[in-house]
């Protein structure tokens, strides 16, 4: 597969990425490497990549504790320390290792040590290489809230290679596919249409289904860089979504969510608000309602849970000056962004979805 350039910094696939970094790294002058893992990478994909360096960088291993609720600026503060104990210098190199969480909070880490230092993305789960490990946003979540302390700050190199789904589980790679469904939903009917008949898609050809997501957010990101404007369509799905997550994940009485689940979710109910401002036909709807309720399980949602939810929705990072902004579509494959959804057709959202 070619390589995509992306806003100053190229992403490369699978054998043809390993070439390219390690051209990269003998090219380049850094003093030393610092590779962010969390236990799951560390476990079941340190072993494989290891292997592929060719240098003669010192590297150090850094690891933390796996999950959301990890994903924190005490994490962050462990791994400042971590890297000023090992040497670590404004001629360092970062390469993160990881899903979402690695990549957000390792380029969070690199951004901000010594005032920036350089990082590589290397995703090992379907949702960083689709979606987190592109674009350049670095975060963490503050408390339940997602993603709420950041920079936007672009990697030298994102390197996809696909062996590395391998090692995830089913749920995981649903996870993952949501941000797919969503880049079909937004921007390209025809590839939206592939997911339709979920059980005859062949995963030998899903490397061609990854390739096409990266296309799509990147075209989106390089028009908007910094989310003045049509990057937001990226956030169909994510207002109500993330609200969701973070909810489910602060609540000890509901099992955590996945990112991916959540956002399903999200797209269902903004499908719905979407057909309630004669955004989509009704018929749309069914067909998004209905695709994504075969591929993942129903949420059930008591009365009590709503209005906590709506109510995390005044710290989502989309809204200004007071108003929560939601990115509906308009028509499967176009997208209306800064739109205003007042409580009352929230609430019939969650209604229909139940139903």
């Amino acid at each position: 597969m070619q390589s995509i350039q992306a806003n100053n910094y190229p992403i490369h696939f699978n054998e043809k990425g390993y070439k390219a970094l390690n051209s990269y790294l003998n090219e380049s002058k850094y003093s030393n490497l610092f590779v962010i893992v969390d236990s799951n990478t560390n476990e079941f994909c340190l072993s494989e990549f290891l292997p592929y360096l060719a240098t003669n960088l010192t590297i150090e291993i850094v690891e933390f504790e796996a999950g959301e609720p990890n994903k924190n600026i005490d994490t962050c503060v462990e791994l400042w320390n971590i890297l000023t104990e090992l040497g670590a210098d404004r001629k360092s190199l970062v390469i993160n290792l990881g899903g979402g969480v690695v990549t957000d909070l390792g380029g969070f880490v690199a951004s901000t040590f010594k005032r920036g230092i350089d990082f590589i993305h290397i995703p090992t789960t379907l949702l960083s290489m689709v979606d987190a490990s592109v674009g350049g946003k670095t975060g963490v979540d503050l408390g339940n809230l997602k993603n709420q302390i950041g920079v936007i700050n672009v990697p030298k190199m994102v390197l996809i290679d696909t062996q590395y789904l391998e090692t995830l589980s089913k749920r995981e790679m649903r996870s993952g596919l949501a941000e797919m469904l969503k880049h079909g939903l937004i921007y390209d009917k025809e590839y939206w249409e592939k997911f339709l008949d979920f059980k005859s898609i062949d995963f030998a050809d899903f490397d061609e289904l990854i390739y096409r997501s990266v296309e799509i957010k990147n075209v989106i990101v390089i028009q908007d860089p910094t989310e003045k404007n049509i990057r937001k369509a990226l956030n169909f799905g994510h207002t109500l979504g993330h609200a969701i997550e973070s909810y489910f994940l602060e609540n000890e009485n509901k099992k955590s969510l996945l990112h991916g689940e959540a956002i399903a979710i999200g797209m269902i109910l903004e499908s719905y608000i979407s057909l309630e401002k004669d955004l989509i036909s009704k018929e749309e709807y069914k067909q998004i309602k209905n695709a994504i309720k075969t591929i993942y399980d129903d949420v059930v949602f008591e009365e009590n849970d709503i209005e906590p939810i709506l109510e995390l929705l005044i710290h989502d990072k989309k809204n200004e000056y007071g108003n929560i902004q939601f990115a509906l579509i308009d028509g499967i494959g176009k997208i209306k962004i800064n739109q205003s959804v007042e409580n009352e057709l929230i609430l019939k959202a969650f209604q229909d979805y139940k139903s």
